[in-house]
């Protein structure tokens, strides 16, 4: 029998607990035995047809735990057997409610490590980092990032209050790429403290961003407990993980600090165009990094993540925010969250639009709904327009809004004496209103959504010249949050100390 949570078990289960409920049951496109199948098949297709992994140490690891390892191709199959157990592994791990760290934010939004029931979070946090390359800037021009651009973006979020994370909504390009990934969580790590995911682009930038965090931390011990300022590695899809992708993700393990080998299948492209194959090849890749990271370190901190996508047939792009995507993704949070027991963010408020538009609105919204709604625990990155490649500072207002309203459609009903109010209807009576009442000044704050950018207006004082539009709006604030001077959040000492670590990684990297 399939085994499934209902609202009644849910609430059965907290019955007679201290604490606020605030659980909903969440949105679901497959069953147990549909996921299954679909973990059947990742094992498949790793025991049949294997991974090209480009790295001889990874390859010696593997070996070890008894893969079949060609040296000649470096692909290598893993027995569905061993991939079970380390999956098996994976799930003990997460049944430690005690397990440090609990948490941490990377990518396009954060990860957990300790087994939670699968549920709808109205505490979902927003991302807002990206290294978006190009900003389209307040001046209507699209250009390459720069220095400037990075720090009062930077300074935007701080100041935009339904944004949790953040790493870099743009990279400045004009930084060298060789050094650009320390160089940027140095910025990071001296004007927010809302870290978010950042970029590796080799090993050895690993070291300095581990410095870095431990110098906002106070110590590498402090940095494990909490991490931040963290790099990832990704597969490339179909089946391939490149020689730097697996030093980054190896060398995280090595030193004590969790991860997850992301991997983003397009369907049509680099999966199957049918929904469960595109999945299953997306968990077979990342299960494939989970066997590698315990072939490591027995007792490394990983998980499992997938983010699915098709591409689009008139030209190849990948669709961040088409409706068909929009299933595939529950379908991502099921998966990852519901059957592997790993609770994490995914892609959310994305857009495909090049422009501040209806189509980005919708896209925004939909985005943000159906991952929320199936149980994802964060989503990321906003402020982006053009499948993820431009930073808007407009856009980014915008965004902060949606991420607002969608928090209050999740605030529940409470259903109690003063809530009721049914002194309030007695003394009211019929034919009366509720303006001038002592109920409706105390509660209405807490019940109604107020937003400096939507309006509510009849016709008639809606077209008046005083009156500017959401997108108006959204740019004046925008335009006052970008004049700001960015201030460092550290300590003196603190800085000092991060522009000997930058300063190192240009001697190193640059010469």
């Amino acid at each position: 029998m399939e085994s499934r949570f209902t609202v009644f078990h849910v609430l059965k289960a907290f019955q007679g607990k201290d604490i606020e409920l605030m659980i909903y049951e969440p949105l679901r496109v497959m069953s147990m035995d549909e996921m299954e199948k679909i973990h059947q098949a990742a094992l498949t297709i790793l025991d049949e047809i294997g991974m090209r992994i480009d790295s001889e140490i990874a390859l010696d690891y593997l070996d070890k735990v008894g893969s079949k390892v060609d040296r000649t191709t470096m692909q290598v199959k893993l027995p569905k057997k061993l991939v079970q157990s380390y999956v098996d592994n994976m799930k003990r791990d997460y049944d430690n409610p005690e397990r440090l760290p609990e948490r941490m934010a990377v990518r396009y939004s954060h990860i957990r490590f300790r087994k939670e029931l699968h549920k709808i979070h109205p505490d979902f946090t927003a991302s807002a980092g990206g290294f978006c390359t190009s900003i389209f800037d307040l001046e209507g021009n699209r250009r390459w990032a720069n220095l400037d651009d990075v720090r009062r973006s930077i300074q935007m979020i701080n100041n935009l209050t339904a944004v949790d994370y953040t790493g870099l909504p743009v990279s400045d390009q004009e930084t060298p790429y060789e050094v650009r990934p320390v160089v940027m969580a140095c910025e990071l790590a001296k004007y927010t403290t809302k870290f978010g995911g950042i970029e590796t682009f080799k090993k050895a930038d690993i070291p300095y961003l581990i410095d870095i965090g431990t110098v906002v931390k106070g110590s590498e011990k402090a940095l494990k407990k909490e991490p931040i300022l963290i790099g990832y590695a990704e597969a490339r899809s179909p089946l391939c993980l490149d020689r730097n992708m697996v030093e980054i993700f190896m060398e995280y393990i090595k030193r004590g600090f969790p991860q997850t080998i992301d991997t983003m299948p397009n369907g049509g492209a680099t999966a199957p165009v049918t929904p469960a194959g595109n999945i299953a090849l997306g968990v077979a890749e990342t299960l494939a990094g989970l066997v590698l990271a315990y072939a490591v370190d027995n007792e490394a901190t990983v998980g499992v993540d997938i983010i699915p996508s098709y591409a689009d047939m008139s030209n190849g792009m990948y669709r961040y925010a088409s409706a068909d995507r929009m299933p595939l993704l529950v379908a991502r949070v099921q998966m990852i969250s519901e059957y592997y027991g790993c609770p994490s963010g995914v892609h959310g408020g994305k857009t495909d639009s090049c422009f501040i538009n209806v189509q980005t609105g919708i896209e925004k919204a939909m985005s943000t709904v159906f991952p929320v709604l199936a149980g994802a625990v964060g989503i990321g990155t906003i402020g982006h327009l053009e499948n993820a490649v431009t930073f808007s500072p407009c856009q980014l207002v915008i965004d902060n809004e949606v991420i607002r309203y969608m928090r209050r459609t999740l605030q529940p009903i409470e259903v109690n004496d003063n809530t009721l109010a049914l002194d309030v209807i007695r003394r009211v009576g019929i034919g009366g209103n509720y303006f001038t009442e002592e109920h409706t000044l105390k509660n209405f704050r807490n019940e109604q959504f107020f937003s400096d950018l939507f309006e509510t207006l009849p016709w008639s004082h809606a077209h008046t010249q005083d009156v500017k539009g959401m997108e108006n709006r959204a740019f004046e604030k925008a335009l006052a949050l970008w004049e700001k001077k960015p201030e460092p959040v550290l300590d003196t000492d603190q800085i000092k100390a991060i522009d000997k670590i930058a300063a190192r990684a240009r001697k190193e990297f640059l010469g």
